[in-house]
């Protein structure tokens, strides 16, 4: 035993130096990802703690990263300029106050995004410098009210304040806050010639990044870009996946496959040869039968785990709104369900990470495993 304590206290003492990597609780992420991570599945901060603040700020960020979340996630939109800013879409009509300033009142418009004809306010139209005098509001005020007691507080931040936040916060906290930087409909910025690739690259590697071992994952709905982005990134990528629909870039070229395509056998053997893992919607993992109950868990995790994939699954949210009709506590969208008995089905299947609003309960969660 004594002996045992002194050969891990070398190992960890290598570890500190850089030599050696730790083993860690799951063998799927770290033969697939090269990452380490704590014993349980890992947290990350879906859109930062966006149960609690409004999503996609720096206070969301840091308050994900306080409560304990492994990654804080950044979704990457483009500004008239070329930067890149954290926003869950383009359109920003929905989360910001860009409505209520008449200076923008022209900047409205209407635009057909990966196929769908959407009104309102886009980064695209906006200089940084613009974007910055906008503030961030709570995009789903119904079911959050308590957040829109935030509403005004926050910029929209750009990628590189999420880097550095995430540093002083490692430098603080005493671990690693890792970065799982998404890229928001690649295509579309890719044909209005500002495309989210090269951009992302450029901070990665600036930063130090661009490395393995780096605790960053990069991830995408379409496939295309992530085959591309292989080739440049020496960190993980990871493909999403949908419980329907299909990859726009798919779409555009006409090719015929679904999301449901990318996890039979075939699809994930083809995923394996561009990404590290998967990011799939809970209902591909337990999906939930006509009234809105939880089903019996499918094999995907086992299935993306026999072919050298992570599973990442998303989103888990503690409102009653999005849990499953057997685990809510009454017909208040906005009150609180039973979210810890769907984390536990959940991670009984043997997932590797999830995406959580609420990053405490997920800690808390996996914490009582």
């Amino acid at each position: 035993m004594v002996r045992t304590r002194i050969v891990w206290a070398a190992l960890a003492a290598l570890a500190v130096a850089g030599a050696v990597t730790l083993p860690s609780a799951s063998a799927h992420e770290d033969s697939a990802a090269g990452v380490h991570r704590p014993k349980g599945p890992t947290v990350i901060g879906h859109r930062g703690a966006s149960g609690y603040r409004p999503e996609h700020t720096l206070g969301a960020y840091e308050l994900a990263a306080r409560m304990g979340a492994d990654y804080v996630e950044p979704d990457l939109v483009s500004t008239k300029d070329g930067q890149l800013v954290a926003r869950h879409e383009n359109e920003i009509g929905g989360t910001t106050d860009v409505s209520a300033k008449p200076e923008f009142a022209g900047r409205k418009t209407t635009k057909v995004i990966d196929g769908a004809s959407i009104t309102g306010w886009f980064t695209e139209d906006f200089t940084l410098a613009e974007l910055k005098t906008l503030r961030a509001t709570e995009r789903i005020p119904d079911v959050r009210p308590r957040n829109t007691l935030y509403n005004g507080r926050y910029e929209i931040p750009t990628l590189q304040e999420v880097v550095d936040l995430s540093r002083r916060l490692s430098r603080e906290l005493g671990r690693d806050i890792g970065i799982y930087p998404e890229t928001k409909h690649p295509t579309y910025f890719q044909e209005i010639e500002l495309p989210l690739e090269q951009k992302l690259v450029d901070v990665l590697n600036r930063n130090g990044l661009n490395r393995p071992g780096a605790k960053v994952y990069v991830q995408s709905f379409e496939v295309a870009n992530l085959k591309a982005l292989k080739k440049k990134l020496r960190v993980p990528l990871v493909q999403l996946v949908n419980s329907s629909g299909a990859p726009y870039d798919f779409v555009k070229a006409g090719d015929k496959r679904t999301y449901r395509d990318l996890v039979t056998p075939a699809g994930l053997r083809e995923i394996r040869t561009y990404a590290s893992g998967i990011g799939a919607a809970k209902d591909l993992i337990i999906p939930r039968n006509a009234q809105g109950s939880l089903l019996a868990p499918t094999t995907l995790v086992k299935d993306a785990h026999v072919r050298g994939l992570i599973v990442h699954s998303w989103t888990f949210r503690n409102e009653n709104a999005f849990l499953p009709a057997d685990l809510r506590s009454s017909t208040d969208p906005a009150a609180y369900g039973r979210a810890f008995e769907e984390y536990a089905k959940f991670y009984a299947t043997g997932l590797d990470g999830v995406f959580a609003d609420n990053p405490d309960t997920a800690v808390e969660a996996r914490s009582s495993r």
